[in-house]
């Protein structure tokens, strides 16, 4: 990714979100247990507000300056999964493992993207991202979890 401008940086990482944003909002529908609607609505949700924080830096500054950061866990499940595409009707467990890898690739590129700026308010943003991102994939990592040991129990 070879970037010329903090625009560029940041017309990238909007167009990721909105990609998530589709796809959380696709599973959201697809969904048959009420309760994985509203999660996945829920994060398709907070995924469009990230495009709204990334889309208007300047407008969203009080709010990126008063985010409160937080040593988020990560259950490292998703490290040790390949990607692979998401297919409709795909089970529970693979559409967790994909979205875990979704979230992860996204950890990781805020990270890259954050490292590649001078621009304080973008480094920021970034990092508040990071943040973001990381509690989905905890939040998913969870879920996976949960539903591997109710197969078991």
């Amino acid at each position: 990714m070879g970037f010329k401008s903090i625009d560029e940086i940041l017309k990238f990482a909007v167009d990721r979100e909105k990609e998530a944003v589709e796809f959380y909002s696709s599973l959201s529908k697809e969904a048959t247990r009420p309760a994985l609607k509203d999660v996945f609505k829920k994060f398709s949700e907070e995924e469009e507000k990230h495009v709204t924080l990334i889309s208007d830096i300047a407008g969203n500054k009080d709010k990126i300056d008063s985010y409160e950061f937080k040593n988020i866990p990560d259950l490292k499940i998703s490290d040790y999964m390949v990607e692979t595409d998401y297919e409709k009707g795909m089970p529970l467990p693979e559409i967790l493992k994909i979205a875990m890898k979704k979230e992860e690739n996204s950890v990781k590129l805020y990270r890259d993207l954050g490292n590649k700026t001078d621009n304080e308010d973008a480094k920021k943003l970034f990092k508040l991202l990071v943040q973001e991102e990381q509690k989905h994939k905890l939040a998913l990592e969870t879920m996976f979890d949960d539903d591997l040991a109710a197969g078991e129990g």
